[in-house]
């Protein structure tokens, strides 16, 4: 599972959800998702920045232990981000609207493509910034199970409505926890269909710091390689 599926979470703090009708389940749990879903939405709509300390487990399908990482992640609207890995190995990605850069310091490369043009097998990237709207690729549904968040705040799941876009391809659903009180998100995990999850846990989270536009500004180093990524299409 590649570390592009960082973008997907993002695009949950700047998109509006709505409601899918099914009958099957049960009114009350719908309506605390709802509830909880308006108050998260309230809460980021307050949030102009955002920056974040994340630790990442990936459990891949067929290995015994998870592949751990950590470090930063910053956000500012409209449209940037920046997604620092610090651990085990150096990995910054930057996103402006539609431009992406990847760079890899290791190998003195940096990836370049557009948001709207990377496939599955990296992330379902529009959904960062609100270029593509929540509604119109899941439906928002009580996470089935009687488990629940941190302070007994019910879990949250989103399913892709469809299969046939690049971005929700492999993925099967995403369950979202937010912090009591403040309703930030404060996990995030993404099922594939092959049976990979990986699960973003954030903490330190400073809204509103006034984040400069350098911080998400990227300059090539002089001796780094500039490799176009490759438009992906589905079959």
């Amino acid at each position: 599972m590649s570390r592009w599926w960082s973008g997907a979470l993002l695009g949950l703090l700047l998109v509006t959800p709505v409601w899918g009708d099914d009958a099957a389940v049960d009114e009350k749990a719908v309506q605390e998702v709802r509830d909880v879903v308006k108050q998260l939405q309230a809460r980021y709509e307050k949030t102009k920045d955002l920056q974040a300390d994340f630790t990442q487990k990936t459990r891949i399908e067929g290995f015994e232990r998870p592949v751990t990482s950590s470090g930063k992640v910053y956000l500012k609207k409209p449209g940037r981000l920046r997604w620092d890995y610090l651990d085990p190995a150096n990995e910054e990605i930057y996103v402006n609207h539609d431009d992406v850069r990847v760079y890899v310091p290791e190998h003195k490369q940096v990836l370049v493509g557009k948001l709207t043009q990377m496939a599955a097998s990296q992330a379902p990237l529009e959904l960062l910034q609100g270029a593509a709207k929540l509604d119109e690729s899941f439906d928002i549904e009580p996470t089935k199970g009687k488990a629940r968040g941190v302070g007994g705040i019910r879990l949250i799941t989103l399913i892709p409505k469809s299969k046939d876009q690049e971005s929700t391809r492999n993925l099967q659903r995403i369950v979202v926890e937010v912090f009591p009180k403040t309703y930030f998100i404060r996990t995030v995990s993404l099922h594939e269909i092959s049976g990979n999850v990986a699960t973003f846990e954030f903490s330190g989270l400073k809204p509103n710091l006034g984040l400069g536009n350098d911080v998400f500004d990227f300059k090539t180093p002089p001796d780094v390689e500039v490799v176009k990524a490759p438009v992906l299409n589905g079959p």
